[in-house]
Parts: C-alpha cells; structure tokens; sequence
C-alpha cells in the first residue's frame, strides 16, 4: 500500500480527504483515529492511553496492526476490519455503491466536523451500556440512542458485545449511536476526529482494560457503604438533626444523611441560609458523634441576586451561549450556569464550597443537575471553556466532579465520594457515585432502573444508585406505593449505594419556603409493619458491608463493579446475555429483585449448581425455578459454602 508510514509505535494512512492514525492502546486494545482535516490533531480527552508496541504489517493491498488477541485490517480503500483470534468483529459498511465512501465527515466551522462510522451489523450479537436512562431496555440490540446528558439519562459513549469486545467512542460532544439490525452506526454532531478504541476479550478482560484506559475508581470507603437517608427536602437545621436522633434512638445505623438543595440564600451562594440553618458546626459535630456523615446539595446554577455571579460573569467562569442570553436554564427565573470545565471556575467555586461548608463540617457534597441541566437542550449554542457544547458538552460531569475530588484531596481528604447526577468517561477517578436522576415512583420505573444499573455498570463505573422508592410520584398513604418501598429497598440493599430519597405527595400544610418539603421520607414513613421489613433490611445492609467493601476494593483494583450482569460471571451461558431482572452482586450473591405490583413469584435462572435460597436455606441447581417471594421476602441466592451466607 502506498502512502503508509510507520512513526514511533502508531501507523499513519494517507488517503484522499482523510489521515488515518493506528495505535495500540492498551492490553488487545487498537485506536482508530481519523482526520478529515488531513492534519493530525492529538486529543485525549479524558483517556489515559499506553504507547504501546504493536505488530505491523503492510501488504499491497492491505495493511495488518495486531494487538495480542485483537487485529486491525486496513484496506486500501480506507475501509477497517476487526478480527479476535481469527474472527470477525466489525467490519465497517460502505454508504456508496462504486466509490465505497467509509466515515463520511461535513464541516460544521470552528474546525469541527459532522461525522459517523458505520459498521455491518451481526444478527446474533447484543449490546450493553451507553449509561443509563429509563427505557426498560438490557439488550441494546435494536436501539438508537441519542448521545447526549438530560435528567435521568446519562450517556456513556461505550458498549460491550457479546461477540466478546468493547467499543468506546472517543468524542464527548453529542450525537447518536444506532445498534439497529441493519447497521451499527456512531456519528458526532461536532468533531475534530474520529476517534474510537476497540478492546477484545471477555467482559472482566475488556472491563479491567477500560479501567486502566479511562481511570480506577478509589476504594469507596466505608462511611459510604452503609445507608443513607435523604427526602426532598429538610427545611431547617433542626427538622435534620430530629431525623438523625431518632434513628440513633431506635439504634438503626444511619451512615449518611443529606442537606438538598434550597438550604441556601440564592441560587450561587455556596451556603447555609442562616435563618433556618444557624449552626451548621454544630449540627456536623452531634451527626458526627452518632456516627453519621453529613453531604450537602450543590447546583451549578447560578444568576444576578448571587454575590458571586458580577465577579464570575465578568471573568468568563460562566457557560456561554453561541446565541442570546446566557440564561439557560429556568427555575425560579433564569440561572446561569457555572463553566466546570475551567479550571478557574473550579478553582472559585470550590473555594467557597470548603469556606461554607467542607470546612464547617460537611463531609461531602451531591452534585444535583449536573449535565449540566439545560433548556432548551441545545447544546450547540453552549460555549465552554473547552470548545463548543456540541463538541465537548459531555465533560462537564467529569469536571464537576474533579472539582470535589482535587478539593478535597488539597483538604488531605482521601476518603471522596460525589453524588453526581451525570458523568463520563474516567468520572469514576475521581470518587463519583451517579444517580440515575429524577425517576418516577412506579413499578415500571423500577424495572427500568434495575436494567439502566446493569448497563451502567459495564462503562467502567462502578458506584452507581437509584432513589430508593422513586423521585416523584410517590403517595405515603397508598398501599400500592407502600408495597413499592420495600421491593424498592430490597433492590436497595444490593446496589452499590443504598440512598433512601424522594419527594413524597405533601398532605399537611403548605409550607411558605420559596421550595417547601414533600411529606416525611423516613423508614417510619411507610407504615409499622414496613417499618419492621424496612429496619430489617437496613441490618442486612450492615451485615453485608464487609462483604460489599472487599468488592469496592476489587473494583477499584480490577475495575470489575459490584453490581453487574449475569453474562460477567458466565459469559459462556448464552442464557444470561438475556436476563435483564437479575443479577450477580460480587462474586458470591445472586439477587433477583421483583420489579411488578403484586407480585409474589419470580423466575430465576441459576447457570450453575449450587446455590443456596437465603430465605428457606435450600440448594438449587443449575436452570429455571420459580421462586414464591412474599412482599417481605426477597429472590437472593449464595453460592454454596459461600461465607457471605451468614449474613442473611
């Protein structure tokens, strides 16, 4: 092949209209890179790559890159092809008959380009992650995808294919990705390459190698394996610490309890309002002797009345718009919204974060709205510090995030962790434990969560949580929604954060709060006799934290999360690429979590023998049984001989 040139470890291609670039990334990982501008432009983002030395070989017509078990065939056309072992991956899709144009890019300005890739579609091949978002779906076969951040749906720019490889998008600007049936097809509405990794191997292969590419989570510590209680919202210093006493009173450990938002003066103002928070020292101090964390609310949004908007607007620590007003997002008038991805901002706002609240007792902070939340979602009329929002909006998560973790670090903090509506690539480095947003109290809504979890947990973050119970929606008072806390909370004890939150239906009076409280949204909340299973549960949850912990350490290790689908463990069973409503929680725990009202048996499938029901101690073996689980019991099985058996 003509116009080939080996430099350093990478293999460049010269053809018409396009540079191509090939790497050896990591462990059986390749690098496609592709420049429509001809000029290479070198970006990581937010991946960590090796320079890596690889097997290359260039024919007359085609030229090999070869990775341990993963190889890249490059034709002269342009056109790529991945092989495992001899056999085929991906084979990228012609969009024209004679001229076979591969990676079709259009200028959009700014030096950015609209472009996509499309590959030939496998018929018997399923897709898993791209994040989470509410769409009942486990197998991605069959979807399209917006890529973009909205309230409770947080797109990860990567999946894993049960033909035994991973694929990450390098571009963190919005687009889509099609996982249909007649075409694989990812396209970037904004940028300056295309630029994806492939990884082959088994799913903790593939996974361990997006940890070392993209960061490995830090040992979540303990503090934070432990329950957590939250309710939109608690209005005042002394309606919190009432709440922490009385679980310290009926001697239920409570590990974390959070101050959402709208404790403070406006909007912008990193602070307690000292009228109905006037000790904020104080109340950390008697949380922290009945050991208990405390975590605070912070939103990025920010407008005129905050004392800190004059001094950020005049030195562009603000998001900007392409187009009028800076004003992107209404709630209670127009909010700005704070430039995570400038370090300066960063460097501001963290500062009176520490100053207000780390340094008054606070343990930790919960990153509400950060996608960041917009609207109209337009994010090609946002102009970040970093580039335009269509080319690099889905940083903002990971910025945000890093803001908290170099913080904190500064602050000689080591145990981090962010609750974090959004993230992206590599957020996991910096403690970053996402939520799935604001998500309906209904049953449907949990079946989705449980299959938004397990696509989460194949992008390379393992600290994952729902709001047990829901956002919003929820009726204290109905027996419906009563049934739905405790199935909620059983799903809760086997994630890899039990948080407690919602706003609950409000019965009593109207509170005169600019952004009054739902009703109460504790575990007495729900009734005396869910009070009891929901106690219950929270003791579990104690019991299993050793075990929890020496499964944060192995993902932080390992990158293999806790929480994760069947096909993990067996990626051999066929049958477990199809099971979307139960799951492996570590090594050893098998839960199935009953996701319909009224339901009292579920079918659970065992792809091995030996297993022990924790609710009546019998063996099961290998196949389908059908379990009966009464609202106050739950499908869990344990591997026979199992330690972790003795904590149910």
């Amino acid at each position: 092949m003509d116009n080939i040139i080996t430099k350093g470890n990478a293999l460049y291609y010269m053809r018409k209209g396009e540079l191509i670039k090939i790497t050896a990334c990591a462990k059986n990982a390749i690098r496609f890179q592709g420049f429509p501008s001809c000029r290479e432009e070198e970006e990581n983002y937010t991946l960590m790559p090796l320079d890596m030395a690889c097997d290359r070989q260039v024919f007359d017509s085609f030229a090999m890159v070869v990775n341990g078990d993963l190889a890249l065939k490059l034709n002269r056309d342009g056109s790529v092809s991945f092989w495992k072992n001899g056999e085929k991956l991906l084979e990228e899709q012609p969009e024209m008959t004679f001229d076979n144009e591969y990676r079709p890019c259009v200028s959009v300005g700014n030096s950015c380009w609209k472009t996509r890739v499309t590959f030939n579609p496998n018929e018997n091949e399923h897709f898993y992650g791209l994040g989470h978002e509410p769409n009942n779906r486990f197998d991605l076969k069959g979807c399209s995808f917006d890529i973009r951040n909205i309230n409770a749906k947080c797109t990860i720019p990567y999946v894993y294919s049960s033909l035994g490889y991973g694929f990450l998008w390098n571009s963190p600007g919005t687009g889509s990705v099609d996982l249909s049936h007649n075409r694989t097809r990812w396209s970037s509405d904004a940028a300056r390459r295309i630029d994806y990794v492939v990884i082959a191997g088994s799913p903790a292969e593939v996974t361990a190698t997006l940890a070392d590419l993209t960061g490995h989570a830090p040992v979540m510590p303990h503090w934070a394996t432990g329950f957590w209680q939250c309710r939109l919202r608690y209005e005042t210093q002394e309606e919190l610490l009432a709440v922490a006493r009385r679980y310290h009173k009926e001697g239920i450990p409570l590990a974390v309890i959070i101050a959402d938002y709208f404790h403070w003066t406006e909007q912008g103002n990193y602070e307690f309002d000292p009228k109905y928070w006037p000790d904020v020292r104080a109340m950390a101090r008697e949380l922290h002797e009945m050991g208990t964390k405390l975590v605070v609310s912070v939103w990025p949004t920010i407008n005129e009345n905050s004392r800190n908007y004059r001094y950020m607007s005049d030195n562009n620590l603000l998001i900007r718009t392409e187009r009028g007003s800076d004003r992107v997002f209404s709630f209670y008038g127009w909010q700005a919204e704070i430039d995570a991805t400038n370090p300066a901002t960063r460097e501001y706002v963290w500062r009176a974060i520490r100053e207000n609240y780390i340094d008054n007792g606070v343990d930790g902070v919960w990153f509400d709205e950060a996608e960041p939340e917009i609207y109209p979602v337009h994010f090609d009329n946002l102009r970040f510090y970093m580039g335009r929002g269509d080319e690099v909006g889905l940083l903002f998560p990971y910025y945000y995030a890093k803001m908290a973790y170099d913080g904190l670090r500064q602050a000689g903090r080591d145990d981090i962790v962010t609750l974090t509506r959004c993230a992206y690539l590599g957020s996991q480095k910096f403690g970053a434990l996402v939520w799935s947003g604001d998500i309906q109290s209904t049953f449907q809504s949990l079946a989705c969560q449980v299959k938004a979890g397990l696509n989460m947990a194949m992008c390379g973050i393992p600290w994952w949580n729902t709001d047990i119970g829901g956002f919003y929606g929820g009726d204290t008072h109905s027996d419906s929604f009563r049934e739905l806390i405790v199935r909620w909370f059983q799903y809760g004890v086997f994630c890899p954060v039990m948080r407690l939150h919602g706003n609950r239906k409000r019965h009593g009076e109207k509170s005169d709060l600019l952004e009054p409280s739902g009703d109460p949204n504790e575990l007495w909340s729900f009734g005396d006799e869910n009070f009891k299973i929901l106690k219950d549960l929270v003791f579990l949850r104690e019991r299993l934290r050793p075990y929890i912990e020496k499964h944060m350490k192995i993902a932080s290790e390992k990158g293999i999360p806790v929480m994760r689908p069947m096909f993990f463990d067996f990626p051999k069973d066929e049958i477990c690429y199809t099971l979307g409503e139960q799951y492996m929680f570590g090594d050893d725990i098998l839960f199935a979590p009953v996701v319909q009202e009224g339901q009292t048996e579920k079918t659970v499938y065992l792809p091995s023998d030996h297993w022990i029901l924790t609710m009546d101690r019998k063996e099961y073996h290998k196949g389908f049984h059908q379990i009966t689980v009464p609202v106050h019991e739950f499908a869990a099985f344990v591997k026979k001989d199992a330690k972790v058996l003795s904590a149910f």
